[in-house]
């Protein structure tokens, strides 16, 4: 059976940028004969305008006839074969643009369940409640600071009248304390001394004794 028909080919299947890959070769054998045909064209035609008319000429027309006809023949093969592979090429390029779709829309299935899981555990009822709780903190802080910041009963305003009392009382005060200190001489007996007798001393002392104590 094998001889009939053949043995399985268990070798990897073709894929579409090998067979445009294949025909771009053939492709380009094809250039290549097409090029050597043209310059033999032109090898004949330039050898034919230097001979006259008769057998000769004749001969080699036939040659460039034929040269001609295998010219036709490759040029309609190469078409053939540009056409494939420009066929297969807009196939490919549809095929990888089927695979960016499906990969997009694989990304979003899989974005779109992962939104919806991480947007589910959250409750917008408890963000409200918090939002509130944060606004009541913040006016109760501000009333702290408000108490904290408040002033005690402490006079504001000072009547100018006052004021220029005030200052005459110390006036009088720092000149009577002033007389007080110059009035006070080496050998007399300090006031404090003459007020009032400490505790600690059993009699006042004498003002002669003083005197000569101070001598």
């Amino acid at each position: 059976m094998n001889r009939l028909f053949g043995a399985k080919n268990t070798g990897p299947k073709p894929t579409l940028n090998s067979a445009i890959g294949n025909v771009d070769t053939h492709v380009e054998s094809i250039d290549v004969k097409l090029a050597k045909l043209n310059a033999e064209l032109t090898t004949y035609q330039q050898r034919m305008t230097k001979m006259r008319d008769g057998p000769g000429k004749t001969a080699l027309k036939q040659k460039a006839l034929k040269i001609l006809q295998r010219r036709k023949m490759y040029e309609g093969q190469r078409d053939q074969l540009q056409q494939q592979s420009w066929n297969m090429e807009q196939a490919s390029m549809m095929t990888d643009n089927l695979k960016n779709v499906m990969t997009t829309v694989d990304v979003m299935k899989t974005t779109n369940k992962t939104l919806k899981q991480q947007y589910g555990k959250i409750d917008i009822d408890k963000i409200e409640r918090m939002q509130d709780e944060m606004q009541d903190l913040m006016e109760m802080g501000n009333d702290i600071q408000e108490s904290i910041s408040r002033s005690y009963d402490v006079p504001e305003d000072v009547d100018e009248t006052e004021l220029d009392a005030e200052l005459e009382a110390l006036g009088e005060e720092a000149e009577f304390e002033g007389a007080m200190g110059q009035g006070t001489g080496v050998g007399e007996t300090p006031g404090f001394m003459m007020d009032e007798v400490p505790n600690f001393v059993d009699e006042p002392p004498e003002a002669g004794k003083v005197k000569e104590a101070a001598g």
